[in-house]
């Protein structure tokens, strides 16, 4: 291991080694054992990021039913799976736990882990087959969550369905390219990125698991939108029907304006791909074509339907990005903690959306707003708890609506994942005549 160490130039990180009992060196050591020096090396010698080069709109079509048909025989076949990415805390929302227990419905309160379960489950009984769950946690929240969904029976799914896996892991260093230590036996470690989840699933044994099941199609879909339809047969259905060649296709909604925080669909090199809102030059947020229209308009609400043969290509493929943070650390000499006010390291992370080019052929599809964007992402403000509960009562609202329910604007509404994934479920069950104002009513 100090041949190793040394061999990349870091042997820094045992400066502390003597002070290190016997179990702290051991678990030292074994951290040490699961980086990949060379992979660090190769990073930091790519420099910094390169330019985008020539970007256009991307080419958006409308989400329709006209393959549903298709994408219901596939699901009936066993051939979907979900996919969930979970890693994230609750910090960002005063939540102490992470971020899926997080409370997300705006009368029962219900978790967003227990709506994605119910939409699985729903789905599971209305086709008639066993629609596996994967879940992508962390190694900060990797056993809370293990515990939540146990400790709620899995909210009904069987616990042979779900396959939960921890995303992985990459050192902060500073600006030479020196490894940090959180304490005199831990490198300060960070999270690899929601992009990390393909890796993770190879290395976990999750991509080969659904080779066994037979799972030739992932729905993916992130914790913080509970709005999301994460078994959606329109979707599958153009995901098959397009260019035999297409391994990926997502979901985008028009941006509500040029200075929304979402990644932007984009053509870059003509490449299908998205652009960070942060990335997209002020000039080109803000085109408009002809009617006035948004030419960036197809915003990512970070929905993604993937074909699993596709994944087990490109599991090793993402690219890396790096970004300067503030990191917590050790000061190397003297093992005092340093908590810096400004940024002081490098961190190295990947995304999930960096898949799109590596196809041979994606597509983007656009969905309605109101009917699958609702996040949580802020304690207050835009994207927040009580934004999302709005817009989810709004969509109940309109579903009631659709079916001839007289509802007041000031009654409170939710309807249950178990029992509609659309408004199109509505019509098997049987609904009040009208909610009257300030009524609060669960379905």
């Amino acid at each position: 291991m100090q041949k190793r160490v040394a061999k990349h130039g870091q042997n820094h990180v045992l400066n502390f080694w003597d002070e290190l009992d016997e179990h702290q060196q051991r678990q030292f050591a074994e951290q040490l054992e699961s980086i990949d020096f060379d992979v660090l090396k190769h990073l930091q010698e790519q420099g910094h990021k390169e330019e985008l080069g020539e970007v256009c709109p991307s080419k958006v079509i409308k989400l329709s039913d006209e393959n549903r048909d298709i994408g219901i025989e596939k699901i009936k076949n066993g051939e979907l799976g979900v996919l969930t990415v979970a890693g994230g805390q609750g910090t960002r929302l005063g939540w102490s736990g992470p971020k899926g227990t997080f409370p997300a419905t705006p009368i029962t309160g219900k978790s967003l882990f227990q709506v994605v379960a119910e939409q699985i489950v729903f789905a599971s009984k209305k086709y008639n087959v066993s629609i596996p769950w994967y879940i992508m946690t962390s190694v900060e929240n990797d056993a809370v969550t293990r515990s939540f969904l146990l400790d709620n029976n899995c909210f009904g799914i069987d616990r042979t369905d779900i396959f939960i896996f921890a995303q992985g892991e990459f050192p902060a260093v500073d600006e030479h390219g020196k490894i940090l230590l959180s304490s005199k036996g831990v490198v300060a470690m960070n999270p690899d990125g929601h992009g990390g989840v393909i890796a993770a699933l190879k290395s976990s044994g999750g991509l080969d698991e659904m080779d066994s099941r037979g799972i030739n199609y992932i729905s993916y879909v992130q914790i913080d939108n509970p709005l999301a339809n994460v078994v959606d047969p329109d979707f599958l259905g153009i995901h098959l029907c397009g260019d035999s060649s297409i391994e990926v296709t997502s979901k985008c909604v028009s941006k509500s304006g040029p200075d929304e925080h979402v990644g932007v669909f984009c053509l870059v090199n003509g490449k299908t791909t998205i652009v960070e809102y942060s990335d997209l030059s002020e000039q080109k947020a803000n085109e408009v074509d002809e009617q006035g229209n948004l030419r960036f308009f197809a915003g990512s609400i970070a929905m993604h339907m993937m074909s699993t043969e596709f994944l087990q290509r490109i599991a090793d493929d993402l690219p890396w990005h790096k970004a300067i943070k503030r990191v917590n650390h050790i000061d190397l000499q003297t093992g005092e903690q340093i908590i810096p006010e400004e940024p002081n390291a490098y961190k190295y992370e990947r995304f999930v959306f960096d898949v799109l080019p590596l196809a041979k052929h994606s597509l983007v599809v656009e969905t309605e707003r109101g009917e699958e964007f609702a996040p949580i992402k802020n304690a207050t403000g835009n994207d927040s708890a009580i934004t999302s509960q709005q817009l989810q009562q709004e969509r109940a609202k309109n579903w009631l609506r659709a079916y001839g329910v007289e509802v007041s604007d000031t009654a409170t509404v939710e309807i249950s994942p178990l029992l509609a994934a659309s408004s199109d479920g509505l019509e098997q069950i049987e609904l009040p005549s009208s909610i009257g104002d300030d009524e609060i009513v669960v379905i």
